[in-house]
This record gives structure tokens, sequence and C-alpha cells, in this order.
């Protein structure tokens, strides 16, 4: 009787790891040319070998458990490493699927991202940079759709976004502190003062990223959500923002920092309110980022510090 090895393959981690990112057994195996049954069998075994459930199983397809989670993390380092390897001894190209971000709405994050990718020298990648809702932020990066999330925290949501941080095995990590300012069109006749106050605002459209089902004060994109508008307007993506702050003269709050090749037409004029802005990552406290994960947030780090803003940590 021939006795089953009891380790873990890497051709299972590789399994693991699609079938995590697509969410689906069997679009993962679709991915991998497999058999769905061959597919779902490997899961099975994994999950033996393990000694513990790693995914949750539904007529919509696959989540991960928390156990699941933390595991997606060291196969991920896993095979990274072995990817380095054969790149370095077998010549062998590397792998597609490198990283994935989810993030508010801040150019400086694309900005990061574009100069990620071109210094990837990859010939072939599979990037991911999602920019969403602040609680499908924090959901991306605990089920691991993504590495890293970008968002921000003040005084006023600190506490919320630090507990359900804590529920969902996450850690929040600064990177800058900034005042805040507001996002208006060249054209809005405030573009040309230094500073502007709340009353400044009053007549003018305040423009917000919609937070969906999780509509909640302390998931608002921007600070002072509590402050009621005669004229509100909420989008759900980036472009759609600046059109309205162009079309309406209207304006949203933010970091003040901007990119003039991506948003050439948008400038930032500071705020005079009693309020702090902190930009930070977050990532799984107990899971060491991969190579891939370093190099973006070291890019984040140069973007930011090319706009004059003093870095934490």
């Amino acid at each position: 009787m021939v006795r089953r090895s009891p380790s873990i393959t890497l051709q299972q981690l590789h399994y693991f790891i699609e079938v995590a990112a697509e969410g689906s057994i069997s679009a993962a195996a679709d991915l991998l040319y497999v058999s769905q049954p061959t597919m779902s069998a490997a899961m099975k075994d994994l999950e033996t070998r393990v000694g513990r459930a790693l995914l949750l199983r539904s007529a919509r397809g696959v989540t991960l458990t928390a156990d699941g989670a933390e595991f997606l993390g060291y196969a991920r380092q896993v095979t990274e490493q072995v990817g380095l390897l054969e790149q370095r001894y077998l010549g062998r190209p590397p792998s597609r699927r490198l990283l994935g971000v989810s993030a508010q709405h801040y150019s400086f994050v694309v900005d990061a991202f574009v100069r990620m990718v071109k210094g990837s020298g990859a010939a072939e990648y599979e990037f991911s940079l999602r920019e969403t809702r602040t609680w499908d932020i924090i959901e991306d990066v605990r089920t691991l759709r993504s590495e890293l999330g970008i968002l921000y925290r003040n005084d006023f949501n600190r506490n919320v976004i630090d507990k359900l941080l804590r529920d969902s095995g996450l850690a929040f990590r600064p990177l800058f502190l900034t005042e805040p300012h507001i996002f208006i069109s060249r054209k809005n006749p405030l573009a040309s003062r230094d500073r502007v106050t709340l009353a400044d605002l009053a007549d003018l459209p305040r423009l917000t990223f919609d937070q969906g089902a999780n509509n909640s004060f302390y998931f608002a994109e921007e600070i002072l959500s509590t402050l009621s508008s005669k004229q509100e307007i909420r989008v759900s993506d980036r472009a759609t923002i600046f059109n309205l702050m162009i079309g309406l003269d209207g304006y949203t709050i933010s970091t003040g920092i901007i990119s003039d090749d991506l948003d050439p037409e948008i400038v930032a004029i500071p705020l005079d309110v009693d309020e702090r802005i902190e930009i930070g990552w977050i990532g799984h406290s107990a899971i060491p980022l991969t190579e891939q994960a370093q190099r973006y947030l070291a890019e984040l780090r140069t973007v930011v510090a090319g706009f004059g803003v003093a870095l934490l940590g």
C-alpha cells in the first residue's frame, strides 16, 4: 500500500492562490485548464493536509476563512520565492499575477502604481488597482483580494476604522499627515485664493464619493462628512468628480496632493479648518509583505515626498 505524502505541494499552493483570487473553484479551474472536479478535490485535499477549513463554499462561489486568509499570505510568499529561484536559475519569466492594491480615490496612488509597473521590468504582468469604497478596501485586504489598501483616518473616524481593522486581522501603518485642501477647477472663482474657509464653500456643490450600502459618516472618504450642505452630489469615480468640478464649480475635500500630469485642470487650495488627514496603508498584521508590495510602497513614498510632504514612519 502506498502511503500518501503529508506534504503540501507547490501545485496545491498555485491552485489555492487562483481560487482565492477568482472567488470560484470553477473559474480557477478554467483559468488553469484543469477540470472542476480536479480543482475541487485538490482544495479538499489541501484542507485535509493542513487540518483547517480554508474556504467557505456557497452557491455564489468561495470566500476565505480567517485561517484561509492567513494561509494565502504564506502561500504567496512561498510561490514568490520559488518564482525568483526559477527566474534566477532556470531562466523562466516572472509570474503574471504580481500585486493587487485597493485604495480611496487619490491621484498619488495612481502615480506610484504607474511608476511601479514601469519599473517591474516584466514582459508580461497582471496587476490590480481598485479605486473603491472604504468598506470594500478593508474587505479586499482582509480576504487578500488585494495585498495593500490605501485610506485615510482622522480624529473623527479613527476609533471605528481601527476597531474594524483589528477585527479583520489588519493593521494601519501611517504614511503622511497633511492639512485638508479643496480640489476645484482652475476656472473656479476660488482658484486664485491662498486659502478658503467653509463659509466660502457654502454656495458651491459639495462632491463626495458614494459609499454604497455602508454609507456611514465614519466610512466617508472626505473629512467633515457630518456637516450639512445645501447642494451635494455623490459620485462613484474620480473622472466623474473632476468633470463635475469643471462643469458645476463643485468641490471636494482631500489631501492637497494632486498630479498635474493626471489632473491638469484641477487645483488644490488649503482649507482653513482645525483638522488633519492621516494617510496610511493597511495590510495583514501577521503576514509579511511580498517584495512587489514593498516596491510599490517605496514608489508611493517617493511620489509623496516629491510634493514636499514629510513622511511618517
